[in-house]
């Protein structure tokens, strides 16, 4: 297996700092395994990011070992995804998918036994690329400029009347007597 090269995004990378932080506190297991993971890694812009690259919330199909493949989607905190449909970035595997790219494999160290390898086969919804994509679809509706709908002529008015547009001191009879 070659040297997996993991691309983090600005906030991917502020959560595992954090997570760092907090694991050295706490003298958490998977420290020494974020330690790797940021040293290893990259940051990309996040306009940058291509809809291959793993990062939180993406929803990914992987294989660990000769394990058939599992859909989850890299989530921060347990909570924040239905039962069963998370897949933590506190975890080993979570960890190691965090940066990658479809088609990448890497050597997943795990707390508690032997190392595994762990493949990305695809990522089937990336939200970077996702609102990228939105924002592009957009922007083409919006087009590039004003565009007329409707174009009355000059001499037509709104209901029928022409109408003041403001009045002079001449013409303005000044408070009403009450």
């Amino acid at each position: 297996m070659t040297r997996t090269v993991y691309r983090l995004t600005a906030n991917d990378f502020a959560v595992l700092e954090a997570m760092l932080m907090r694991g050295r506190a706490l003298a958490d297991p998977i420290t020494p395994m974020l330690e790797r993971k940021l040293a290893e890694s990259s940051v990309v812009a996040a306009g940058a990011v291509g809809p291959d690259l793993a990062t939180l919330n993406s929803r990914v199909i992987f294989r660990v070992g000769g394990d058939p493949s599992d859909t989850r989607t890299l989530v921060q905190a347990e909570a924040s995804a239905p039962v069963g449909s998370g897949l933590p970035v506190a975890t080993w595997r979570g960890l190691c998918l965090l940066g990658m790219r479809a088609g990448q494999s890497a050597l997943a160290e795990r707390p508690d036994g032997p190392a595994c390898p762990i493949l990305l086969e695809y990522v089937a919804f990336q939200p970077e690329a996702a609102r990228r994509t939105a924002q592009d679809r957009a922007a083409e509706r919006r087009g590039h400029g004003l565009k007329l709908v409707y174009s009355a002529p000059a001499d037509d008015w709104p209901l029928g009347g022409r109408g003041k547009i403001r009045q002079t001191e001449e013409d303005d009879p000044g408070p009403s007597a009450a």
